[in-house]
């Protein structure tokens, strides 16, 4: 029998197609294996009262997630603050972080690299060494914040940021914007450096200002940059964790615990079940927050 070209081409094809998934089948595995199993194996551990005070795992039910959504108990507190810190920070992130990129790529002429440089500093710095400096600034009797403030005759402004528990998150998460700001920016201006000068000078000539030019040419063309970050920030204020336990460690009283410090004490408490349960409702809220961000910001197609 002779040589088949289309033989040859179909079996050439079929290798070719069955060649990607032989590579990817090992990496399948693994993910399944140190990442699915344990996840489902966590799900169940949800609905048992295991704890390191007993070395027997009985299934009790809903039990866990009960107590967590009863509201006499202080595990609604961590939802509301946890929310209550992704919104807030998600806005002053944006919002600065936007005001600096349009400043840095058409306001400032001179030293833009100094100033990117300047502002990107803080994000370099490791998120335990940022805690432990703000709680030392941030001290009310003996911080540099309400030193400087006491000096220059602002007594009245001078707190206890960090032990008031009414204003504690609200310092936690200017520490937080102020360290994570940066990293915004840069995601912003590169976003702003992809739009056409053309479009601008167009907009010059038909007479469009500032504001216009912004809200009908800028805002529009980065809103894929926009959507990036929004997702970004909404993921990592869920999982939030290492500022708040450098800060405060969750106080005072519960004012600062959120989702992650709670599911931490949970587990270093040997309350094992109950960890978990909070763990599984955390990674529920993270898959539904995210599909529907991004759901929410993808481009809409253009009606003809």
């Amino acid at each position: 029998m002779g040589w088949d070209p289309v033989l040859k081409f179909g079996s050439t094809m079929k290798f070719r197609s069955r060649y990607p998934i032989s590579f990817a089948a090992p990496a399948l595995v693994l993910y399944g294996v140190f990442f699915i199993l344990p996840s489902l194996g966590g799900i169940i551990y949800a609905f048992t009262d295991w704890s390191s005070y007993s070395d027997e795992v009985n299934f009790v039910g809903l039990k866990n997630f009960v107590k967590i959504f009863t509201p006499g108990e202080h595990y609604l507190g961590y939802f509301s603050n946890t929310f209550l810190f992704t919104i807030i920070t998600i806005i002053i992130k944006t919002v600065v972080g936007l005001a600096l990129a349009l400043l840095l790529n058409e306001g400032v002429k001179k030293f833009v690299n100094l100033y990117r440089v300047m502002i990107y500093v803080p994000v370099v710095l490791p998120m335990l060494v940022v805690g432990l400096m703000f709680r030392s600034i941030l001290n009310p009797a003996t911080g540099l914040f309400n030193t400087f403030l006491r000096a220059i005759g602002l007594d009245v402004i001078a707190m206890s940021w960090l032990v008031d528990p009414h204003i504690a998150l609200y310092s936690i998460m200017f520490v937080d914007s102020w360290k994570g700001v940066g990293y915004i920016m840069v995601i912003l201006l590169a976003g702003l450096q992809t739009i056409p000068k053309d479009y601008y000078e167009a907009a010059k000539v038909d007479g469009a200002n500032g504001w216009w030019r912004f809200w009908f040419i800028t805002l529009p063309l980065l809103m894929p940059a926009l959507s990036i970050v929004t997702v970004l920030n909404m993921l990592y204020g869920l999982r939030i964790f290492d500022i708040i336990y450098a800060t405060t460690n969750g106080g005072p009283g519960y004012a600062t615990e959120v989702l992650q410090t709670g599911i931490f004490k949970a587990f270093s408490q040997g309350q094992y079940g109950l960890g978990t349960a909070l763990s599984s409702i955390l990674f529920v809220i993270l898959l539904i927050a995210g599909y529907g961000v991004i759901r929410l910001l993808e481009p809409k197609p253009v009606q003809q």
